[in-house]
């Protein structure tokens, strides 16, 4: 059987998750791939996910050397992603914080769309086990990033997401240079500015159980920075530019994923 799709899984000390992740994506999603891209977890998850590749022919590892920040294991998954013959390339967390029965809603939206963005907060607010000031802080970024940028999503920092194959491949990924959810933000930017179709679809999120959250005062305070460049990259606009070349911002590098 074909396989249709791949979905991208960064992990930094997730062996408590990674198992049963990987296991309920492949129960709930005919001709889906998982790649788990490991930044050298000390407390075993690379070898966890050796042991899942060596058992489920859909399943792929990637091993890192260092533990450099979510956008470059994001990136460095989707370059391994588009060396094969994958339609489309999704994201998503590795600690059950997104579900995997969703990934099939997201690859139907992604035949009318070429950016597919999970949303906790269109139509509603869809947000599990997180204190209110978390929750505000999101909410407040996702305000700051529309009117910075002009792009019109209601969560522009989320991290559950499905492109089409075309679509990544119009993405200079060596060049993106931003880590955290600047990283999510910059994708983001990059795939509108460009005039090309972008589709919101609600999903509920739950934070993690297990382990601990990644979010860091230096994830912060790059995204601040990052709208900004991105407002100076599409010339001041705050609309589409069909045809904008995609440029790289300049974030500083950081631990972010």
């Amino acid at each position: 059987m074909k396989r249709r799709a791949i979905v991208v899984v960064p992990t930094y000390n997730e062996r408590a998750n990674l198992e049963s992740l990987v296991d309920s994506v492949l129960g709930h999603n005919e001709a889906v791939d998982v790649l788990i891209v490991d930044d050298n977890s000390p407390d075993g998850t690379g070898e966890i996910a050796d042991q899942l590749a060596e058992r489920h022919s859909g399943v792929h590892v990637l091993h890192r050397t260092e533990k450099n920040g979510l956008g470059r294991a994001y990136c460095d998954g989707f370059a391994w992603a588009l060396g094969r013959d994958y339609e489309f390339v999704l994201e998503m967390d590795g600690d059950f914080s997104h579900d995997p029965k969703d990934i099939g809603r997201f690859i139907e939206a992604a035949a009318e769309a070429d950016l597919v963005i999970g949303s906790r907060y269109r139509d509603g607010i869809r947000v599990i086990n997180w204190p209110l000031n978390r929750l505000v802080l999101s909410l407040c970024a996702a305000k700051y990033v529309q009117f910075i940028t002009g792009m019109p999503f209601t969560d522009p920092t989320g991290g559950f997401k499905c492109f089409g194959r075309t679509t990544l491949e119009g993405i200079d990924l060596a060049q993106v240079r931003s880590n955290g959810y600047s990283f999510q933000i910059e994708l983001t930017h990059q795939v509108w500015r460009r005039g090309l179709r972008v589709k919101e679809i609600p999903i509920i999120f739950t934070d993690r159980f297990q382990g601990s959250s990644k979010m860091s005062k230096a994830i912060i305070r790059e995204a601040l920075v990052v709208v900004w460049q991105l407002l100076f990259r599409n010339g001041l606009r705050r609309c589409p530019n069909p045809g904008a070349v995609a440029e790289p911002v300049q974030a500083r590098s950081h631990p972010g994923g």
